[in-house]
């Protein structure tokens, strides 16, 4: 399993950073986690051909974060001439925001007949499900976004993947996170304490239980970028990781 960070930055995009989008290669597979505004924009740079994303897996519905899935349907139409099926897996909500967004931004373009299937799919916290060959566990956590918002556990030939999302801290990031491959977890700021987001001093203080191999933070403030990291990866666009 290959991750490439695609977009670690936060919501206002500190330090340059590109917005939350991690891409993962696995054996017969390709998906995201997150699919923030920029998504594609890192595509193009990182090398990362859409036409080989089978799935995108998502935890909340803030911009940031699922803001770039109307690029990637309309590149796969328009450019990438995509065949192949695009599913979509996100908390309930997902259904109605996706076609609102693209009529936002492309009027019309959530009703165009289209060259391949977009399937979308929701997902409630703590009922696993098996999709596009991802065994994907949803966790809630308390981050509001006019929707339910989930931290994901991702099990993928033999290795574990979480990701926090954005949220403050919840008892349901051990059980989410416990003995994952890879961990990555927003790191907002160090020990500031800022509504519905997670500082490191939290997060660092319930590592024991969770006993992450490796652990990354990502959606990092100024104050965190500006830390040198200790027990962590500090995340960085374009980074990547063999799980």
């Amino acid at each position: 399993m290959r991750l490439t960070v695609l977009g670690c930055g936060d919501a206002f995009g500190s330090g340059g950073r590109l917005h939350t989008c991690f891409h993962v290669a696995s054996e017969g597979t390709g998906f995201l986690v997150d699919c923030g505004a920029s998504a594609l924009i890192a595509m193009r740079r990182f090398g990362v051909d859409p036409n080989g994303i089978d799935t995108v897996f998502l935890t909340h519905l803030h911009g940031d974060h699922f803001g770039g899935l109307p690029w990637l349907i309309l590149d796969g139409q328009l450019v990438s001439r995509r065949t192949k099926p695009l599913t979509i897996v996100g908390p309930p909500g997902i259904r109605a925001r996706l076609p609102a967004a693209m009529e936002v931004l492309f009027p019309g373009s959530s009703t165009v007949e289209r060259t391949f299937p977009v399937v979308v799919r929701e997902i409630e916290a703590g009922a696993p499900e098996t999709i596009g060959g991802v065994a994907v566990t949803a966790f809630a956590v308390e981050h509001p976004s006019g929707a339910p918002s989930h931290a994901l556990r991702l099990a993928h030939a033999g290795k574990v993947l979480t990701y926090t999302g954005d949220t403050q801290w919840v008892e349901a990031l051990v059980p989410a996170g416990v003995g994952a491959d890879l961990m990555i977890a927003e790191g907002y700021t160090v020990e500031r304490r800022v509504p519905f987001h997670l500082a490191w001093a939290t997060l660092k203080a319930r590592l024991p239980e969770i006993a992450p191999t490796r652990l990354m933070l990502t959606h990092m403030s100024p104050e965190m970028l500006a830390q040198t990291p200790d027990g962590y990866i500090a995340a960085e666009d374009g980074l990547v990781l063999e799980i």
